[in-house]
């Protein structure tokens, strides 16, 4: 399932200000791609699918990203406390 997750991760333009904001970080798009891709791709990472969405939570790096498990799309990234 990660594996089909990160090749076919989506993003809109929204989503880049929207990660940006909520992690309270200044990332261009593809510095948020990347950031993304290894937050997923981490062996410790976890994947709960919850509904539609995909939760892929790591708590070493405390974050936790929403994908659309329909299209991939992610919706946002989310700090964990």
């Amino acid at each position: 399932m990660k594996t089909k997750i990160l090749t076919s991760l989506c993003y809109t333009e929204l989503v880049y200000q929207r990660i940006n904001k909520k992690l309270q970080l200044q990332l261009t798009p593809p510095e948020i791609e990347t950031f993304i891709y290894q937050t997923i791709a981490k062996p410790d990472s976890i994947i709960e699918k919850k509904g539609k969405n995909f939760y892929i939570s790591n708590s070493t790096l405390k974050v936790r990203v929403t994908v659309n498990s329909h299209n991939y799309r992610v919706i946002t990234a989310d700090k964990l406390l």
